[in-house]
């Protein structure tokens, strides 16, 4: 089975005749008989699914990388780190995903959040089935633990992504950003409740 392995602002990937999707672009180096292919915009699951991802705006450009080596993948320099799935979903920003493992499929969830950032879609793309997946940050991770009664509110600009049993919400008003003075138009904050894990980067975008 194909492995995923951060080392902090890398990727290494070890491969024994299975398949990969990574970022197009993404790869720095690699060992052995690994063959690279453009697989398109990411996700599969045909043209619905494609047509969805298109429609929301979300979308990641991947290729395939098949055969038996190691690769190594990085992207713009930033933090790397690697989940592990067992049949549970993560969502993410399509931005920060940068590999995963065959067994995986990517989807897109209607948030109704695109445009609350510049240019950016906001927790759209889903992450479901068993393996790995390598997504980037700006800045070491911080996985904060929401519980029934202990709702999470966060700035869109340091969420990366969540898993688990979370109903996520748009919380306009007040924000930090708007407090210094540094906020554009109105401001807005993501809040989270449920049972689950919430991803943010330590640096804001």
């Amino acid at each position: 089975m194909a492995r995923l392995i951060a080392d902090k602002r890398t990727l290494r990937v070890e491969l024994a005749g299975e398949r990969i999707r990574a970022a197009s672009g993404s790869m720095v180096a690699v060992e052995g008989d690994v063959e690279f292919k453009h697989s398109g915009m990411g996700g599969g699951g045909g043209m619905r699914a494609a047509l969805k991802r298109a429609v929301a705006g979300e979308s990641i450009s991947l290729m395939d990388c098949a055969g038996s080596g190691r690769v190594y993948l990085a992207k713009d320099a930033l933090d790397v780190m690697v989940v592990d799935l067992a049949g549970d979903t993560l969502t993410a920003e399509s931005d920060h995903i940068l590999a995963h493992t065959d067994g995986l499929r990517l989807d897109v969830m209607f948030s109704g959040l695109r445009g609350v950032t510049s240019g950016q879609g906001l927790a759209t793309t889903t992450v479901s089935g068993h393996g790995q997946i390598a997504l980037v940050s700006d800045g070491p991770v911080m996985a904060l633990e929401v519980s029934p009664g202990s709702d999470l509110v966060v700035d869109p600009d340091a969420y990366v992504g969540s898993r688990g049993a979370l109903q996520m919400s748009l919380v306009s008003g007040v924000s930090w950003k708007s407090v210094v003075g540094e906020g554009t138009g109105e401001p807005f904050s993501l809040r989270f409740i449920g049972h689950g894990l919430v991803l943010v980067q330590s640096a804001e975008r």
